[in-house]
């Protein structure tokens, strides 16, 4: 059986607060972001489903996300959770903001964080190299479908994933994520369906609607809405 995947956006970082920001190459949480994160941290060690394992997490390798996962999922890595970042979870978007920092830089700030496994294309996104991370629909639906083949073929009871907003909802989810919210999904069942048949994700009545902590739009959205 597939596992269980509990899709959490990261908290607020600079470039949220004002538009103006968005020039900030790889923004940190801000003040209210970490205390987002910290709220988040209590919410899911008492909502999470206790009957369940959490047994991965997979981290967006950009700044605010791994910031977020440090602090809301700290129980976890404490008590032995693997943690691994995947270029594939990082955002879609060229800007500053939406562009990491390299992997050496990385792992010189969180070196608690094996950061080896890394693609060595991050975080390039516009060159020949970095296609696969490119602003466009093609590729930002190509890389929702990666990463979610990938985890469908994971043996864990529970992945834990920190993302990002505009990847999860155009690519992965088709959902409105607010900042430091969740949302719970199972992997619709693929026996009788062909390899080219999408990874679909269907979501816990628990997280549906405005998500696990009551933030999030409702709203539905097309996969690869909005994308150039």
């Amino acid at each position: 059986m597939p596992p269980t995947l509990v899709l959490i956006r990261h908290a607020q970082a600079i470039h949220n607060v004002d538009r103006a920001n968005h020039f900030f190459p790889d923004p940190s949480l801000t003040d209210l972001g970490r205390q987002q994160s910290a709220e988040l941290r209590e919410h899911l060690k008492a909502h999470l489903p206790a009957d369940r394992e959490m047994q991965l997490i997979v981290v967006s390798p950009m700044r605010r996300a791994v910031q977020t996962c440090l602090i809301a999922l700290d129980w976890l890595i404490d008590s032995g959770v693997p943690v691994v970042p995947d270029a594939r979870w990082q955002e879609n978007y060229p800007k500053p903001c939406d562009t990491g920092s390299p992997a050496p830089e990385l792992a010189a700030e969180f070196p608690g964080i094996d950061f080896s496994g890394l693609d060595p294309v991050y975080p390039d996104k516009t060159s020949p190299a970095g296609a696969a991370y490119r602003y466009e629909k093609g590729a930002i639906l190509a890389r929702g479908q990666s990463a979610l083949a990938d985890l469908y073929k994971r043996t864990e009871d529970v992945i834990l994933v920190v993302s990002h907003s505009g990847f999860m909802r155009t690519a992965v989810a088709g959902q409105w994520f607010h900042n430091a919210d969740y949302r719970i999904f199972d992997f619709v069942d693929r026996e009788g369906k062909g390899e080219d048949e999408p990874y679909k994700l269907v979501e816990w009545a628990l997280t549906r609607g405005k998500g696990g902590m009551g933030r999030s739009n409702e709203v539905v959205v097309e996969f690869g809405e909005g994308l150039p």
